[in-house]
């Protein structure tokens, strides 16, 4: 099959009249653009021209496949222009996966920002717990917290590892009192994640660095962080939850501290998208106002951010 770039030589050194001046537009030398040529013709079995040194002629042959080609060829032409036209200024669609709760701590009036400054740039966001398929689901960027797998794929962090603790509402705390060991919440309601069980395992770091694992349960258990939360704020027990999440409410006394010298070491939350090269540039904006708007886990806590409810 005949290399397309090999057809967009011939049709640009016909246009041009020969392949001196071809060579002089093109900025590729005049014997390279004749061995292109040449070969081009090898691969169809056709001579397309009769050269000189100066000048050149299309066979009968050379002009029906110039007729044919030159369409295509200015056509593949507009195409890579208008891409790279596509990069010059931020366009089109950004497409976004994040975990359900996302909006409960991303404040919306940064992508109000975000949509102004690029009015060219679109923003879809797919909200689920479940891990999305960036290829299958053509996702340009996805946040992920935890552990992250070897995948290939290219990840940035944007909210570095903090701690977990242990909270209660006063109410709860006054109804059930202030455990006094780790051992102590086996006696408690404790908010964990999803199980049909209603159990958890919350292995925590104490005193001297020491790690000790712990078995609780309650009857409220939720598959996001906010809605544990939110089960904490209404006073149905215990949760082990960042620190970014509970700050606020805790400043405010609606949330109050349980065996605050054991933690549990957080994840982040990491960036990753398919690949850091060719990036579109919309694509490339969008990762530069989540790294500035959560470059730090005091982002979380600015006046921007509206109150979680």
């Amino acid at each position: 099959m005949p290399d397309l770039n090999d057809i967009a030589t011939f049709v640009q050194v016909v246009r041009c009249g020969s392949f001196a001046e071809a060579s002089r537009r093109m900025g590729v030398p005049a014997n390279t653009l004749s061995r292109r040529v040449q070969l081009l013709e090898a691969q169809l079995g056709i001579r397309l021209m009769q050269r000189s040194t100066r000048n050149l002629a299309l066979t009968s042959a050379g002009e029906v496949f110039l007729e044919r080609c030159s369409a295509a060829v200015d056509g593949l032409m507009d195409a890579s222009q208008e891409l790279q036209a596509v990069n010059q200024e931020p366009s089109g669609l950004v497409r976004v996966a994040a975990p359900a709760d996302f909006f409960d701590f991303f404040a919306m009036e940064w992508l109000t920002e975000f949509l102004a400054t690029y009015p060219k740039v679109r923003v879809d966001f797919v909200l689920s717990d479940g891990r999305a398929d960036l290829i299958a689901e053509r996702i340009d960027v996805a946040f992920r917290g935890g552990i992250l797998e070897d995948s290939g794929f290219f990840a940035r962090k944007v909210l570095e590892a903090g701690t977990d603790g242990m909270v209660a509402s006063p109410a709860y705390i006054a109804q059930r009192g202030v455990p006094a060991t780790l051992q102590a919440l086996a006696d408690h309601d404790c908010l964990v994640f999803s199980h049909p069980s209603g159990k958890g395992t919350w292995r925590i770091t104490g005193p001297g660095n020491t790690e000790s694992e712990v078995q609780v349960s309650g009857r409220f258990s939720g598959n996001t962080a906010q809605a544990l939360r939110k089960a904490a704020l209404a006073g149905l027990g215990i949760a082990l939850l960042p620190a970014t999440l509970t700050r606020r409410d805790l400043r405010a006394g609606l949330l109050v501290p349980v065996l605050p010298t054991y933690h549990r070491r957080g994840h982040g939350v990491n960036l990753v998208y398919p690949s850091r090269r060719y990036l579109p540039l919309a694509v490339s904006r969008f990762i530069e106002l989540v790294v500035q708007k959560m470059g730090s886990a005091d982002a979380l806590l600015t006046d921007g951010t509206p109150d979680a409810p």
